[in-house]
């Protein structure tokens, strides 16, 4: 089955956690906190970790993210986390990663698995699907 939603961030927020002892390279690491919104077939929020190599002028770099959603799909409530990467070289979105954590799922969407994709219009509106099956 799929699931498709609109999102948006309703919150930022970078922390100080570094790897230590610290390595110098060309991208700075940084971790941050967020807090999305969704709409749709998908609707709730989500509560994130999110890591980064990025270049913030040049838009080049990779993030990896650990959501904790909760909410709906399709109609059905719980909770579950998911996880996704992507690399940018500042115009374009590659080697993108995406997954259901498996046994992750609560309430109606426990046994929940799967994958599913992000992307951002030209307009700025930022989708999320998954295809999921419920086992």
């Amino acid at each position: 089955m799929r699931a498709e939603g609109t999102f948006t961030v309703t919150a930022f927020a970078p922390t100080d956690l570094a790897p230590e002892p610290a390595v110098t390279t060309g991208l700075p690491v940084g971790v941050a906190t967020m807090e999305k919104r969704f709409d749709g077939g998908v609707a709730g929020r989500s509560a994130t970790l999110f890591t980064s190599a990025f270049d913030q002028g040049s838009g080049v770099g990779t993030y990896v993210a650990m959501e904790s959603f909760e909410g709906s799909v399709d109609g059905r409530a719980g909770a579950f986390n998911f996880v996704h990467s992507a690399t940018t070289s500042g115009s374009d979105r590659t080697a993108e990663f995406f997954a259901i954590v498996p046994g992750s799922g609560t309430g109606e969407l426990a046994g929940i698995t799967g994958a599913g994709g992000m992307s951002v219009d030209a307009d700025g509106t930022h989708r999320v699907w998954f295809d999921y099956e419920i086992g």
